[in-house]
């Protein structure tokens, strides 16, 4: 391998968590625009007992999706040479404290539905007919995604805090 493509791929390889990021962070905020917009598609739930027309909704749906695109330009700032405007330690900061908030946040959701499965707690009433709902399963797939976003994004940091400061 000659040096150019060496180097190439090393850059690659280092981008590519951030990236992924990025596109976690939009496949999180779509859904929620299509929410806001009332459209149940994906929803992790009872769509019709949700708050529609609320200030709760606005901010579950159109905030949390405003917030989720704000963390796909964070993730790209992180790869991309805009990004450099940003100081190198504090947009990394930031990024490793999201990083292990929503990974702890999906790896929670797993640990609590293997000890429902398990039968060691019970939902509680308030909880147990959406816990119920066949729609639940989808939660799967969202908390996947948060564990999947929080580990790139981490990756995504580290390396842009591993990288020459001077680059």
């Amino acid at each position: 391998m000659t040096t150019a493509t060496a180097t190439a791929y090393q850059g690659h390889s280092r981008t590519w968590p951030g990236y992924a990021a990025a596109v976690a962070a939009l496949a999180y905020a779509a859904p929620h625009f299509w929410w806001g917009a009332g459209v149940a598609a994906t929803f992790p739930g009872d769509f019709a007992s949700a708050p529609h027309g609320t200030w709760e909704a606005a901010i579950g749906y159109w905030g949390m999706g405003a917030v989720a695109v704000v963390g796909a330009v964070v993730a790209l700032a992180l790869v991309r040479p805009r990004g450099r405007r940003v100081p190198r330690r504090t947009l990394c900061a930031l990024s490793l404290t999201a990083s292990v908030g929503m990974t702890l946040w999906g790896f929670t959701y797993f640990a609590l539905q293997y000890l429902l499965a398990a039968g060691r707690v019970v939902s509680a009433p308030a909880f147990a007919a959406k816990d119920a709902h066949p729609q639940a399963a989808w939660g799967l797939f969202w908390y996947g995604l948060f564990v999947l976003w929080g580990l790139m994004l981490g990756v995504a940091a580290w390396n842009r805090l591993r990288e020459d400061p001077t680059r």
